[in-house]
């Protein structure tokens, strides 16, 4: 049965065809159409506008902009997504910490900051830099704008506590500490073979 409804159309079409012209239905249907479309219109515009004018080359238009505002990204430890910090490019690193714990505070983010107080907390390139940066550093020599806030640490004995005061030892010493034990690790795999 549905051949015949195909031989039927195609009949059909064919009667259309055969008597000179296509109907208007048919013929946009078949990509055939009379209608003209119409021409877009384009602004008036002279190409010589700027040709009577001479052209000079100040100096603030050949050197680079200068940065007047940088946009960081600041990690703080334990917390879901970066808090963005616009700040300008001569700031120090102690002033990122303070606007990033500010902004922080600011947002409501979760988990809450132990401490309020900037002095509390050291900034890294990464979770995985042991060294932080220094407090007197400038941002624009840093090269890069991403970076990572944790509370400083403080060590006691040979438990490491966190803490809140200025003093702290520093990221490099306990990486030493955990070498050594791994030294002492490796001449015992040694004595094995």
């Amino acid at each position: 049965m549905p051949t015949s409804s195909k031989n039927h159309r195609r009949g059909h079409e064919d009667k259309v065809v055969k008597m000179g012209k296509l109907t208007e239905k048919s013929s946009s249907f078949h990509g055939r159409s009379n209608l003209i479309p119409p021409q877009l219109l384009r602004p008036k515009t002279d190409p010589d506008l700027l040709s009577g004018r001479k052209f000079t080359v100040t100096a603030q238009e050949t050197a680079p902009a200068k940065l007047t505002k940088l946009l960081l990204n600041v990690t703080i430890q334990r917390s879901l997504g970066a808090i963005q910090v616009v700040i300008s490019p001569e700031s120090t690193v102690s002033d990122l910490i303070a606007a990033a714990v500010r902004l922080y505070v600011k947002e409501g983010r979760r988990p809450f900051l132990p401490t309020t107080d900037p002095s509390a907390f050291d900034l890294h390139y990464s979770q995985f830099s042991l060294e932080s940066l220094g407090r007197e550093e400038k941002l624009i020599t840093l090269g890069s704008r991403n970076f990572f806030l944790c509370p400083r640490k403080q060590q006691v004995g040979d438990a490491t506590v966190l803490s809140s005061s200025s003093s702290s030892s520093s990221c490099s010493n306990q990486a030493e500490k955990a070498s050594k034990i791994g030294v002492s690790w490796l001449r015992f795999m040694d004595f094995l073979l």
